[in-house]
């Protein structure tokens, strides 16, 4: 809930913006069918989309009476359909995210707010049932949901509002303000390794007001990461075990609004192994966010589509069921300088 002077002293300014270097830009296909989510929505202008262990589910932008109604899809993106039912109040942009079976939350379950409203909706994995699960406790419409996967902030999860607040939200649905960024923020990471002098496991949100890449530590403390980020609207930390299983589920999927769902294969992110993934909402850019051992290096390794909104990695440790208990991240958190060495062996080899 404050800035800390000496890490925005660190914080860099500006980004050094740099052109592709060591890999070809960034590749995206089709995964969820417009077509299909019109025929069912009578609308196809997506917005959220999560991963939610036997299939994905999504959301549109909420412009009439059926689309405040998340769909899902299977693993290859079809047989698309309803998910719950329609959740009512909700309006324009809607996200979601589904939990990980840690922290006290069941797994695979999917929740759901919007911009119009600081309420939270909870919908069990198979559909069936659906209600409130937070509706006090929060200011501002809810832009944006994760889920703490590392353990630094409890495994609860984490919500980001237009006001520029953001909050962890327990199992039990008890919101309590983190730190406020002053700005409306869409995007919520975590670091899967130290990234500069952030420890692993922080938590990044990125402002597309702004351009504004920050770090908010555990203790509620902001600072700026990396500025100069036009219309910074999705941050995405590269899992460091990406692509390691060969399952063709991996990969990264977002909504490319208003069209459909597009997915690059992982084998496109492994010379980026724990970076952070930037898209802009004005221009479509991707950056690529590595700290080269001094300062953070901007790198434009793509062009998005169509506008960029809500986008995910899933990885074999996502696929994988149960996922571990909170006890275990310590073993795994330990683990990271051995996958670190990994990747820059990978980004090397990418050279």
């Amino acid at each position: 809930m404050r800035f800390s002077s000496a890490l925005s002293a660190f914080a860099l300014g500006a980004a050094a913006f740099v052109a592709p270097a060591h890999a070809a830009p960034l590749v995206f296909s089709e995964f969820v069918s417009g077509t299909d989510l019109q025929t069912l929505l009578a609308n196809h202008a997506t917005i959220g989309f999560t991963y939610a262990g036997d299939k994905f589910v999504g959301s549109v932008y909420n412009t009439g009476p059926n689309n405040n109604q998340l769909y899902k899809t299977n693993l290859a993106g079809g047989s698309v359909g309803t998910f719950g039912s329609p959740i009512p109040g909700f309006g324009g942009e809607i996200y979601v995210s589904a939990s990980l079976g840690i922290g006290g939350y069941g797994p695979r379950d999917v929740f759901a707010g919007a911009e119009n409203s600081s309420t939270i909706y909870r919908i069990s994995n198979d559909g069936t049932t659906q209600g409130v699960f937070t509706s006090s406790g929060i200011s501002g419409g809810v832009r944006s949901i994760a889920f703490d996967p590392y353990g630094a902030y409890g495994n609860q999860m984490i919500v980001a509002t237009s006001s520029g607040n953001v909050y962890t939200v327990n199992s039990s649905g008890t919101a309590t303000l983190l730190a406020s960024v002053h700005e409306d923020a869409e995007g919520l990471s975590f670091a899967p390794q130290g990234f500069g002098t952030y420890a692993a496991g922080t938590l990044f949100v990125a402002s597309e007001g702004s351009g504004t890449l920050r770090a908010i530590t555990p203790g509620g403390v902001v600072s700026n990461a990396v500025t100069g980020l036009p219309g910074a609207e999705m941050v995405s930390f590269v899992p460091l075990n990406l692509g390691l299983s060969g399952n063709p589920l991996e990969g990264f999927y977002a909504a490319s609004f208003a069209n459909n769902i597009i997915k690059a294969d992982a084998s496109q992110f492994l010379p980026y192994l724990g970076d952070a993934i930037i898209t802009s909402e004005t221009g479509h850019q991707v950056w690529d966010i590595h700290y080269n051992g001094s300062t953070f290096v901007t790198t434009q390794i793509g062009t998005f589509p169509a506008q960029p909104e809500d986008g995910i990695f899933v990885t074999a440790d996502i696929i994988r069921q149960p996922i571990p208990e909170p006890e275990t991240y310590a073993l795994m958190m330990a683990g990271l300088g051995l996958l670190g060495f990994v990747a820059r062996r990978r980004r090397a080899s990418a050279g």
